[in-house]
């Protein structure tokens, strides 16, 4: 729902931080590895009680995810390198309330399981959408510089990120924040599924 306005409002500062990694010859996929381990490393911070320490990361790999995106637009937009960045960008969202169930299971590791499971709903609602707009050769024209149909909704991914900055903020209230996002989730799912029946009648 945020993220085209956040695209809108970043993109001067995108350009100019990717125009450096040109003259450095940094490729787009280089700069999608490093986000997603950068990302990674929020697990173990949580894991040590570091919340504060993780949300650092968590933000590092936005920006690189950011960055990588612009950097395959500017250059030559692989398949290869669409395909990497939205399966490393699952793997990472996953990660974080899975940190948080790992670091208090009693008090997170359902809640944990809710939300990873909601993630499962957006995500494979995303992607088959896109699988089966791209069989029609539909393209989006909220995202037209995506590498596939960005289908958006409520819970997309600047949503995702401040619901995390919450939760590691202020941690004890995890499960809260957690149950909150799944119900957004949920709807956001039912909501795709609708747009796609609706898209995809013949």
């Amino acid at each position: 729902m945020l993220d085209r306005k956040v695209l809108d409002k970043t993109r001067t500062l995108l350009h100019t931080l990717t125009s450096a990694l040109l003259a450095r010859k940094i490729s787009a996929n280089h700069v999608t590895i490093a986000g997603f381990v950068v990302g990674m490393c929020a697990l173990p911070a949580l894991l040590l009680d570091l919340p504060l320490l993780a949300l650092v990361f968590i933000i590092l790999n936005r920006l690189l995810d950011g960055l990588d995106g612009t950097l395959a637009r500017m250059t030559t937009p692989t398949d290869s390198g669409g395909f990497l960045d939205i399966v490393l960008d699952f793997l990472f969202y996953s990660s974080v309330p899975l940190g948080f169930a790992l670091a208090n299971p009693e008090q997170n590791a359902l809640a944990a399981a809710v939300l990873i499971y909601a993630f499962i709903g957006t995500g494979c609602s995303f992607l088959a959408f896109a699988v089966i707009a791209a069989k029609r050769e539909m393209s989006s024209t909220d995202y037209p510089n995506k590498s596939f149909y960005y289908l958006g909704g409520l819970t997309e991914a600047t949503e995702t990120i401040i619901v995390f900055a919450l939760m590691c903020i202020w941690p004890e209230w995890f499960s809260v924040f957690a149950y909150g996002f799944a119900a957004l989730c949920a709807i956001t799912t039912v909501l795709r599924i609708r747009f796609g029946m609706e898209s995809f009648t013949e």
